[in-house]
Formats: C-alpha cells, structure tokens, sequence
C-alpha cells in the first residue's frame, strides 16, 4: 500500500539531517510592553474615559441546600452566607455608587477583617497612546490588590480547574493579570469589575483592601507571549503534501522543561473560556493545561497514581486524554491501570480497570467513536518493569473497545499497540505499534458491535533510521494519517502512500487538532510542547 521508494528517500534525508537539530533552549523571559496606560492616574483614566466606582460588600445569611445524590446544591434545605452584591455583570447598574477619583485607588478601603468590596469602571480603547497605535495589539489588565482580586470583564469571570491567577485569585498580593483583546480596536469598550478582598481569608487581619497598581499594558503580537518559531523541516515526499501543509511552515514552540508530553487534547472554547490545550507528563504524574492566555498551569495532580511505591515507577502518571461526546474528560491511567471519565461535579467514573478479572496493563492511548464506544490500547509501558513486570496478569497487550459498560477485547495482533484513530467515517480504525522491530500500522473494518475484522498492513517504517517507534496517531478530514515515527511526524495519504514528514527540535510522541478552526496540529515532543499551523482540519473529539 506504500512506495517502497518514498520511504527510503526520507529514510536518506533523516540519515543526512540527524544532527542538524540543536536542543531547544529554555522559554524567553517575558516581555516589556509596548505602551502602559496607569488607570490610577487621571492622565490614564482621561485617555480610556473612564470612572472609577466603589462600593462595600456585606456577608448576609441565605437560604441553600445541602448535596444531593447528584453531588449539587439539590439536598435538604439549610442556611448559609453571601454576599449582598454581585457586581460582575456587565450591565450592572453602579450609577449610584460613589465615585472614586484615581487617586483615591490607594486609600482603604471596606471594613477590615473579613471584609470584601467592588471596584467597578469601563474603558475605551483610544486611538494613541502617544506615538503608539494600539490597532491589532494584545491588551493586558493588571491589578494588585492589597490582598486579593477576582477579575470580570464583560460580565464574565471564566473559571477553569487548575487555573493559578487571571480572573481568580492569584496570590497574596500577587498582580492578576488577564488579557482582554489580543486584537484591539481603537473605540472598543470593555467592562471591568474587580472583587477585592482582604485575607489570609482563615486569619482575617485588620488592615483594609486598596489597589496597589492597576495598568492597562500593550503588546504587539511579537512580544507578549513566550512562544517562538523553530527549525523545521517540511520533508516532502509526493507533492500533495502541499495540500496539507505549507512547504515553509515552522513550528512554534509554546512551552519547555517537561519531563515527557504526551497525550494531549484541545478543549473548545465556550461562552465563558477561551480554548485551552490539556496534556500528560506521565512520568512527572501531572496532567498540565496551556492557554495563550496564561501559558502553562497544572490541571491536575496525581494524574495516574498515589501509590506508596510510586519510587519504582517511571512513568505512573497519565497518559492518553480525549473528550466524549458530552465534553467530559476521559483520561488513561497508567499507575491505576484504569481508564476513567471526569464528571461535571469532580467525581470520576471507572469505565475500564479489568478484563475477565484480570487488572489491565497500563492504558495508554484512547478514542471515542461518535456513537460513545471507547476504544484504547492496553501495552504495559507503565509497569516499572514494562513486559517483565511480575504485576502483570494479561499475557496480551490488548486493543480494547468500551461500549454500554461492557469492556471487550478487540484485538491482539499487536505486541505494543499504541496510538489509534477513526477515518473521518469511522469505518476503518487505525493501530500503530511500539516496537523498535516492528514499526508498523494496522488498519481494520470496524463493525456496530465494537469488534474489529480484515486487519491488513497500513503502513511499515521498520527501516527508518531513528529510535523511536510509534506513537501517537491522528487523522485529518480529508483521511490522511499522522503517525510519530523515526525522525519526526510522518503523515500518510488514505491509500497508505506516504507524503512526507515534519520534523523539528524534538521528536514528536503524540498530537492534537485545535484552536476554533481545528487546523492547528498542538504536537507534545519530549520535553515541549509545540503547534504547527495546517491546511486541513484534523477529526477531533
């Protein structure tokens, strides 16, 4: 199914090209902004047209309910406390509120103690700021406040598991920062309402809250954001891949300084969050979120294991994420040899830890059909001793299929089985293997049932030069398949033909298809995390 010849040509430009690649240096420091708008100073206030507006806030005793059987607010009635003002809204009326000129931003403010308040002004984005032209810019707010914030803009205060600062509480006396516009039009008006409040909230002191700065900060597009290009190579090896990707595309390097990235999924942006990107450093145990926003933050601690003996293992974290049909996440637990989905209230659910009665190895890889069956790949590359682990009770690393609570054993042919993806229609799934011998891809036919049948060779790269065997897979909507491979990200047509290869800094060991657009292929190499922009839309949970 694959020119024999192709395969070989790449093979000779990664023999001749292997040293090219330098390591990848740490993330640049951040940068200094273009332009600073000081929206405690009249001067900055004049230039936005804006007015500050203040106002106390009370704790008041309320009516609620204790949890129910579904973990929400839905059990027995008891009381409970509030505040008295919810000010975030963007059509909040606080005309009556005192106004406060900038100057007045340090004075104390509120009660003292355990005490709260609101800071309430909108801004105009002008049509200078000196000789800067804030057209296009990214528009950081940044306030300090004296002790803690919480940010709305517009009315929305986007909350994510693991977010550290932006719209929420950053630190103690920490600056939140959170960008507004990474496209400012000069007239643009936006709604700002800070929460402050005074803390450590469990030994309230006696002092009061006031706003230590509060900036408006401008950024061109080549400045705010740590990420830089790369050296890339576009190696192509049949001219449709110019179809697909750009023949000087370069990757973008987005984050460093990982143990191992794996895993990753985008998570689509919603009325209230922009999209972010989810992914697993199994051998640090961590699920970690990057948003352009705030870069890099931890999501999720103890991803995979918390075991005593986590010592022994190497890699016990997570490994394989995806989203199911409802957006829950769906994560593969190497040390708990499990798979689980995330409910909306924290809670998980164990959709796979046995099969026959026998524990599973260490589910690494995993996709959902659009009919809600799971399917994952079973290899033991997360025992502390891989094959030879006296812990293992499966004499197969399985390819298994979840479907109506019932986990079945779908495939065997494979010693390693690895990265798995549907065809755009779902009628063919796509196997690789993780076997420095046997560098391969399986197809198969997939039925209603979950079971799989006429498996047939896809794709062999055995005699690719390089250490890595195969890892992560993926697939476009036109039915091109993206394997990591020897040497870099392989892409294949349908017909099992191959078009070329991306290679860059690190070797790449799993992808993802994001951004609202979906041609945005967000690659874990290593150590980094980097995207690279396509010219066909990926297939994405």
């Amino acid at each position: 199914m694959q020119s024999r010849g192709a395969v070989l040509a790449i093979a000779v430009f990664l023999a001749l090209t292997a040293s090219v690649y330098a390591h990848v240096t740490s993330d640049a420091p951040g940068m200094r902004p273009d332009a600073i708008i000081d929206l405690r100073t009249d001067e900055g206030m004049d230039l936005v047209k804006g007015q500050w507006r203040y106002s106390n806030v009370k704790v008041v005793d309320v009516d609620h309910h204790s949890p129910g059987v579904d973990l929400a607010p839905s059990g027995p009635p008891n009381r409970t406390q509030d505040i008295d003002i919810h000010a975030g809204g963007a059509d909040f009326d606080d005309s009556q509120w005192e106004r406060i000129v900038p100057a007045q931003l340090e004075e104390r403010r509120s009660t003292g103690r355990l005490c709260f308040n609101w800071y309430r002004t909108s801004i105009t984005i002008p049509d200078k700021i000196g000789s800067f032209d804030p057209a296009g810019a990214t528009v950081v707010f940044e306030i300090a406040i004296d002790d803690y914030a919480e940010v709305w803009v517009d009315g929305k205060l986007p909350l994510v598991l693991g977010q550290t600062g932006g719209h929420v509480i950053k630190g103690f006396n920490a600056p939140n920062r959170v960008v507004l516009t990474s496209n400012a039009r000069p007239g643009q008006k936006l709604q700002l309402a800070v929460f402050g409040i005074n803390g450590p909230l469990s030994n309230p002191p006696g002092n009061f809250i006031w706003v230590r700065s509060a900036t408006l900060d401008f950024y061109t597009h080549t400045t705010l954001s740590p990420a830089r290009f790369v050296k890339t190579e576009i190696v192509k090896a049949d001219p449709a891949l110019d179809t697909i990707v750009s023949p000087d595309a370069q990757l973008e390097h987005l984050a460093g300084g990982f143990l191992f990235t794996e895993g990753p999924v985008w998570i689509p942006a919603t009325a209230n969050a922009s999209g972010y990107l989810l992914f697993s450093d199994p051998n640090a145990n961590t699920i970690y979120r990057w948003s352009s926003d705030e870069q890099v933050s931890v999501f999720r601690t103890k991803s995979g294991y918390s075991g005593f003996n986590i010592g022994e293992y190497h890699q016990p974290g997570s490994n394989g994420l995806t989203l199911d049909m409802h957006r829950r996440l769906t994560i593969n637990q190497h040390g708990n040899r499990r798979v689980i989905r995330v409910e909306p209230r924290g809670n998980i659910t164990v959709l796979a830890d046995r099969y026959e009665g026998k524990r599973l190895n260490s589910p690494n890889d995993l996709v959902y059909r659009s009919d809600g069956a799971l399917y994952f790949t079973d290899p033991p590359f997360g025992l502390p001793h891989v094959f030879n682990d006296p812990r293992k009770e499966l004499p197969y690393s399985g390819v298994y299929c979840v479907k109506d609570g019932q986990v079945k054993l779908v495939g065997t042919e494979l010693d390693a089985p690895n990265g798995l993806a549907f065809s755009p229609d779902e009628k063919m799934l796509y196997v690789n293997n993780w076997n420095d011998k046997r560098k391969v891809i399986l197809r198969y036919e997939v039925k209603a049932d979950c079971s799989l049948s006429n498996s047939e060779l896809f794709f062999d790269m055995t005699s690719a030069p390089g250490s890595d065997a195969l890892d992560g897979l993926k697939v476009d909507h036109k039915g091109n398949v993206y394997s990591t491979g020897p040497g870099g990200l392989w892409i294949i047509s349908p017909e099992g033909k191959p078009l070329g290869l991306i290679k860059g800094p690190e070797d790449p060991h799993n992808m993802a298809w994001g951004d609202d657009d979906g041609k945005t292929l967000y690659i874990t190499a290593l150590t980094g995390i980097y995207r690279i922009k396509m010219k066909v839309a990926g297939v994405r949970p």
